[in-house]
């Protein structure tokens, strides 16, 4: 396998991993409304996230960072064609990072009330943001010979990546509201599970509908496959809900997201940005990639960094696996003074 191939794919699990990961803290952030009853119901829904939520993000960081140096050119067009739109995303991040950090600075209730909801929209922006980014790098923008973005913001807003950012907003509320259920205990639990039964019928019907049209206007027969999977393991994540089975359900619904993922990068190969306006102009893995030498290095790199990540990131998830409880946050809360 080319190593440009092999850098496709490896970025395209790097953004499987921060979806995974990173979508079930947007889905913690957008279910406060849902489930936070009160400041101590909000605190428990919190602190199933504390400890990790910035680990899980430091994938996007990983992500964008590996597209910078394996696709240069893809990386300069995505970015300065969807500047605005990525800008929006990293407002929307830094003032969900910011929230969880100073919430808890004051007692007022209205102090909490706000960074409150800047949770909410610093959840619920990106997203939704990231399944209209990547379903128009699918369906394809206008560039120009030189590979530019022409354009607008508001091209970016057709029917199928509005489509898509509503699948990823819906498969990530579903997939948090699920992670609430499987970190916590008694009354708290019980609602989770009974709201991600309810998302679940919603995320269904309007993820199906998106992989059948990605499957249908830009598919190949591994596109077909996949979307199939991904089909299947949100239903069976659905009926583990119904029964309460919480890590089977949080297990199909990141096999969901990565078969999701993995449908995207399946109907975009071998282009990385298809050119609506002319075939000639699309970015490919070829004309996209680095030189041979720095993938070579690159590739060496990955190969010793990547299981340090894994071991790190599955050791963290082992030592924070405990639930969450009234009881627990109360008492830290007590001892904390706030």
């Amino acid at each position: 396998m080319d190593l440009n191939i092999l850098w496709f794919w490896i970025i395209g699990a790097l953004f499987i991993g921060y979806f995974v990961l990173d979508g079930f803290d947007f889905g913690v952030g957008m279910s406060l409304p849902f489930l936070g009853k009160d400041d101590l119901d909000r605190r428990v829904i919190i602190n199933t996230i504390g400890p990790v939520w910035d680990l899980n993000e430091t994938w996007l960081i990983v992500a964008g960072a590996a597209l910078f140096a394996a696709f240069p050119e893809w990386y300069a067009t995505l970015f300065s064609g969807f500047y605005l739109a990525l800008l929006v995303i990293l407002l929307a991040l830094i003032l969900r990072g910011v929230s969880f950090e100073y919430r808890h600075q004051r007692p007022e209730a209205t102090w909490r009330k706000r960074f409150d909801l800047m949770i909410v929209i610093g959840s619920a922006v990106p997203a939704l943001l990231w399944g209209v980014a990547f379903s128009n790098i699918v369906r394809g923008v206008q560039l120009d010979a030189d590979f530019n973005y022409i354009g607008s913001f508001f091209d970016l807003l057709n029917p199928y990546a509005l489509l898509g950012g509503l699948t990823t907003l819906l498969l990530f509320f579903t997939h948090g509201v699920v992670f609430i259920s499987l970190k916590t205990e008694g009354d708290i639990r019980q609602r989770a599970q009974r709201l991600a039964v309810k998302a679940g019928v919603a995320t269904i019907v309007v993820a199906a509908s998106f992989l059948v049209w990605t499957t249908l206007a830009f598919g190949s027969l591994a596109t077909g496959a996949f979307a199939a999977l991904a089909a299947v393991a949100l239903i069976g994540a659905f009926l583990a809900n119904l029964r309460g089975a919480e890590g089977w359900a949080f297990t199909l619904m990141a096999a969901t997201i990565a078969l999701a993922v993995l449908t995207l990068f399946a109907s975009l190969f071998p282009d990385v940005m298809p050119a609506s306006n002319d075939a000639a102009n699309s970015l490919t893995i070829e004309n996209a990639s680095s030189t041979p030498y720095t993938l070579q290095v690159m590739s060496w790199t990955a190969l010793f960094a990547m299981p340090v990540i894994f071991l790190y990131q599955g050791w963290t998830y082992w030592v924070l696996r405990k639930r969450v409880s009234r009881t627990t946050v109360s008492a830290h809360v007590e001892s904390a003074g706030h």
